[in-house]
């Protein structure tokens, strides 16, 4: 997949995307997955938040995540390998109001048992839309994450639909609703690139930490020995 690139930015890329492969889907908790020795990072966010023009900013790709005007379409976990660097994993989106209750209540441990036993998951990309406050469903997947554990970026999406001047605001207001410190908030738009490069730079340092699950295990193994 090395045409259909968006062109860099000119300063220094913390990214550079050399080569992308598609290694299939997920369909179920306990269907097939892929199997590949690279840590992996997940990008979660409810129906129409801009995933999917997220990860093709990201990786410099016009069409890798297909963008539809369908929310709530996408039904499975996609798993893309980036250079010999990591796997990008698209989550399904959640939350789409149109999409049956049963087909959503099949969503949820999907995501849910993936982010639990996923042996290289090092953390995941969770998308808020700058423009709304959290949805319900936003609150409760950022509770699930932070009661698992998972080290999490948020991404503040369509900044280009606000004013320059009420982005900063509209950041400390998402902080505050979501209890998180302001500077753990990336602002990203798709249409300007704005944020891509500081996206791509927290994603390579997050790829270079020890597993999460590790120094979990070491932690519990400690308080066993000292009880």
């Amino acid at each position: 997949m090395a045409g259909d690139q968006d062109a860099p930015s000119p300063a220094r890329d913390p990214l550079v995307i050399r080569d992308i492969e598609y290694l299939g889907p997920m369909a179920s908790p306990t269907g097939w997955r892929p199997e590949h020795p690279y840590p992996e990072i997940a990008f979660a966010g409810r129906s129409n938040v801009g995933k999917s023009s997220l990860i093709n900013k990201l990786v410099r790709r016009k069409k890798l995540a297909r963008v539809s005007n369908t929310p709530g379409r996408t039904r499975e976990i996609h798993f893309f390998r980036v250079n010999q660097d990591f796997v990008l994993v698209d989550l399904p989106g959640y939350g789409y109001a149109r999409i049956s209750r049963e087909r959503r209540a099949e969503w949820r441990p999907l995501i849910e048992r993936f982010l639990e036993r996923s042996p290289g998951i090092r953390g995941i990309v969770q998308l808020l839309d700058a423009r709304h406050d959290p949805t319900a469903d936003d609150q409760q997947m950022l509770g699930f994450l932070a009661d698992l554990g998972l080290p999490t970026i948020v991404a503040a999406t369509k900044i280009d639909k606000l004013s320059r001047a009420a982005v900063p605001r509209r950041l400390r207001e998402l902080a505050e609703q979501i209890g998180m410190d302001e500077s753990q908030i990336i602002p990203f738009s798709a249409v300007t690139g704005d944020g891509r490069d500081d996206l791509a730079q927290a994603i390579v340092e997050l790829i270079a930490q020890p597993s999460w699950r590790v120094s979990e295990e070491a932690g519990g193994e400690s308080d066993e020995a000292e009880r």
